[in-house]
């Protein structure tokens, strides 16, 4: 009987805290709206006058030697990033570790937040996108999936201010859950004030910890004491103006400058650390719009991967392309077939970067035959849906060689030497065993690109892969087949297995444009998963 009563009073708070607590606030908020409406304007005269108390970061001079050691206090959320709304990355956390149904909970709450505060809007995404869920799976959205999102949003403006100061602190009303690995693995920040979550065991109940949500002014206060940091960066709000005029200099980051002007937009090759590394299925930001165009599409997308799989699978190769072609798959090919040489008994070793389960496929495909490829780790549903011969390798480098001797006596051979797929343009470092088993290889440069799904996973259920995949509107692959290796740079010609495979590898970097890394499988699941990336036979998913 203990759980009913804990539910009970919990559901109580709850209902007092939405309703009691906040009703004349929301009725305000509904009978100022008419009034909104026929006073439009930009911005209220109080925001206006607001914006001018502090000048724009654009102002502040970067250039300046003494900012090397000066302490710098800001928060993320319309600061350092450019999103008006926090809402994409809630979603991100509900789908991702709480899966579909909580997302659509959360999509289905942005009915009512508009007339919610913002204090109350927080604690309703909060409650719905972390009640219940373990402690492990937020650190590892957190860790693995948010970064990238977050990079991609990086406010230019207010990061060349931010990189010019010796100390960080960051202060947001956010779950500190949500920002912090980010922010001292790619920010490289000092100190995280944030709101702080309960817990009860490994798991979030859903509710802010006794201290509440965090207010910006008073954590500067407290953490600082009588010291004033010496420059503050705030958006355009009232309530970050109480929080910046604690510091020696203020600088305001506007909400048009991150909304309109290019030059706050943060390049790749200029991210604070090289994104590699990230997970989770969602390829898109999960704006409201665009998460609601998702679970549209979502269930034509399932219909579709099912077709688009029975086509692979059914039709002989040339029908395959033109059905495939039909249902928005596209498949370019550049390159020329490779000649067989009629002395050599083995078949020829195509050498491929690996960007998803399907590469070996898509290749085969291309090249209108049959091919057998190698893996590492493929669940049993991959094998069963695959539409060519594969075969499990065991992580036993002399098994593994013959086993892959004895398939190139049998015929043509893919093998992916990265061992593992990544999404960013990078090649992870390639495994040295293919180059001592031919002297005929083929290199072959693999892209995919999606625009809803990522098609790969290192913490997800992997045998969902190819689906998630063909579930993009329009999702496509990019085959182009280079010259065989010339047999000087082979093992043949007294070249080494490391230089054969360094070698293989930048010549396909440079065909993609990608850079070489000396990153490995096990560095991936380190990294994003927390494990060496091993599926163990009797835990396949």
């Amino acid at each position: 009987m203990v759980f009913p009563v804990v539910f009970l009073k919990l559901a109580d708070w709850v209902l007092y805290q939405l309703l009691a607590n906040s009703c004349y606030r929301a009725a305000r908020k509904v009978r100022n709206y008419g009034f909104f409406l026929r006073n439009q304007t930009p911005r209220s005269s109080s925001q206006q006058q607001a914006a001018y108390l502090f000048p724009s970061a654009s102002h502040c001079d970067v250039g300046n030697n003494i900012r090397s050691s000066q302490t710098l206090v800001c928060d993320i959320h319309g600061v350092l990033l450019r999103a008006e709304t926090f809402f994409p990355y809630f979603m991100l956390v509900a789908f991702e570790a709480g899966g579909i149904l909580r997302a659509f909970l959360l999509l289905l709450s942005c009915s009512f937040l508009w007339i919610l505060d913002y204090e109350l809007k927080l604690r309703v995404m909060i409650f719905i996108s972390f009640c219940g869920l373990r402690k492990k799976d937020i650190e590892s959205v957190g860790r693995a999936v948010l970064p990238k999102f977050y990079l991609e949003n990086l406010n230019l403006q207010a990061y060349e201010v931010w990189s010019k100061t010796s100390s960080r602190v960051v202060f947001t009303s956010i779950p500190r859950v949500m920002v912090e690995g980010f922010l001292k693995e790619y920010m490289a920040v000092d100190d995280v004030a944030g709101t702080e979550l309960h817990t009860v065991g490994n798991r979030f109940t859903g509710l802010l910890s006794s201290s509440g949500l965090l207010v910006k002014h008073k954590a500067l206060k407290a953490y600082f004491g009588d010291k004033k940091p010496d420059v503050g960066l705030g958006s355009s709000s009232l309530h970050d103006h109480h929080f910046i005029s604690l510091c020696k200099e203020a600088y305001v980051v506007h909400k048009e400058d991150g909304r309109n002007n290019q030059s706050c937009l943060m390049p790749r090759d200029k991210y604070p650390k090289p994104l590699i590394f990230h997970d989770g299925r969602l390829a898109f930001l999960p704006t409201p719009f665009a998460t609601l165009c998702m679970f549209l599409w979502l269930p034509f997308g399932i219909v579709l991967a099912i077709f688009r799989i029975l086509v692979g699978i059914c039709l002989p190769y040339r029908l395959a392309i033109f059905w495939g072609s039909l249902s928005g798959v596209q498949l370019t090919f550049q390159g020329c077939f490779p000649s067989s040489n009629s002395e050599q008994k083995k078949g020829v070793l195509y050498v491929c970067t690996h960007r998803t389960l399907l590469d070996p496929v898509f290749l085969s495909t291309a090249l209108c035959k049959p091919l057998t490829a190698v893996t590492y780790s493929l669940s049993k549903m991959s094998e069963i849906i695959a539409p060519i011969k594969t075969v499990r390798l065991t992580r036993d480098r002399k098994q593994d060689g013959e086993t892959m001797q004895k398939l190139l006596g049998e015929g043509d051979l893919v093998v992916c030497p990265e061992g593992t797929t990544c999404r960013e343009p990078y090649l992870l470092r390639f495994s040295s065993l293919f180059a001592e088993l031919a002297d005929e290889i083929v290199p072959v440069a693999m892209n995919a690109h999606v625009s809803m799904f990522y098609g790969t996973t290192a913490s997800g259920l992997k045998w969902l892969d190819p689906i998630f995949f063909l579930m993009n509107p329009r999702p496509s692959y990019h085959v182009q087949i280079l010259g065989k290796v010339p047999p000087e740079f082979t093992c043949a010609g007294g070249r080494s297995s490391f230089e054969v495979a360094n070698y293989i590898q930048r010549k396909l970097a440079d065909a993609l444009g990608f850079e070489c890394t000396t990153f490995t499988r096990r560095d991936k699941y380190l990294m994003l998963a927390g494990n060496e990336g091993i599926v163990r036979e009797n835990k396949r998913n």
